[in-house]
């Protein structure tokens, strides 16, 4: 399957949420359903270029970036929590009359991604989960109490006040980092991520999109103990997809899986947390299937 994302060229696009301007790709095929894309942390839109375009030939396919990511405004003086994001990804599906939508979201996008069709199981028709976030994560980092993780939280963000986002000497330099955390990706991929993924200082060096203080937004985050209870209210079908190098607490792991209605749960060998990178074509074969059988 191509390797490339060099055919099928979207439109750049803008919308507001809580008065931040932000920013998706659109993939045209206006008229077929549509797919909804959401990246994880840290990550951006372009992160799907592979996938969307090949699923623009029968779909209509939107990829945002997340606020304080990509192209998207940064929510300057505000925490990224989730519940900001989840209501992000509320507006678009609204204002770009998306619903019923299929939803696909990787890492935290997938969280995202399950949150929304528990929140509005009438605008979702299907949802996969690529190695989301699941609520074992959550339940581990509340095993302190209410006033250690608020102070964890203020003592994080006046420690991320203090931090200089890092700068590379030229765009081989951040390339190279590129690959560095994520050796599964080819040498292609790496750079195209890079490219969209960084942008060049005024004195020429090069950084990195998204917001540093997206790092400590899961410090505030409500959502652990209702996680599961979001989940059993979803009606659609899902289908979650695993890496058996992937990160720890997906969901899907220690049988999560059953507080969905109508799960599907497949594990991809050989394959890390970026498993849409690292084994595209399996990954893309099990998506075009869920669609087909769903959309």
């Amino acid at each position: 399957m191509g390797n490339e994302a060099h055919q099928a060229r979207p439109t750049s696009h803008s919308y507001f949420s809580h008065g931040l301007k932000l920013h998706f790709l659109d993939w045209g095929n206006e008229t077929a359903p549509s797919v909804l894309l959401v990246h994880g942390s840290q990550d951006h839109c372009h992160n799907w270029d592979w996938t969307s375009e090949l699923l623009c030939q029968d779909y209509h396919v939107i990829a945002p970036d997340l606020r304080g990511h990509g192209d998207s405004e940064w929510a300057k003086g505000s925490v990224y929590g989730i519940y900001n994001y989840v209501y992000d990804i509320a507006q678009l599906i609204e204002q770009q009359a998306l619903a019923p939508v299929h939803l696909v979201g990787h890492s935290l996008g997938g969280t995202i991604a399950t949150l929304f069709a528990g929140l509005f199981p009438e605008k979702v028709a299907s949802l996969v989960s690529i190695e989301g976030v699941g609520a074992e994560f959550w339940d581990m980092a509340s095993s302190e109490s209410t006033t250690e993780r608020v102070t964890a939280l203020f003592e994080a963000t006046r420690d991320q006040a203090g931090r200089v986002p890092k700068r590379y000497e030229t765009l081989e330099a951040a390339f190279s980092r590129m690959q560095t955390s994520n050796p599964h990706l080819s040498e292609e991929r790496a750079r195209h991520l890079t490219i969209h993924g960084s942008n060049r200082n005024e004195d020429g060096t090069y950084s990195w999109k998204f917001d540093p203080y997206s790092y400590v937004g899961w410090l505030a985050m409500d959502n652990r103990s209702d996680m599961r209870d979001f989940w059993t209210t979803i009606d659609c079908p899902v289908l979650l997809i695993n890496a058996t190098e992937g990160y720890e607490h997906r969901i899907g792991h220690h049988d999560t899986s059953r507080y969905f209605k109508d799960c599907r749960l497949e594990v991809i060998e050989n394959a890390g947390h970026w498993l849409h990178h690292d084994e595209f074509d399996q990954l893309y074969n099990l998506l075009k299937g869920f669609l087909l059988d769903h959309a």
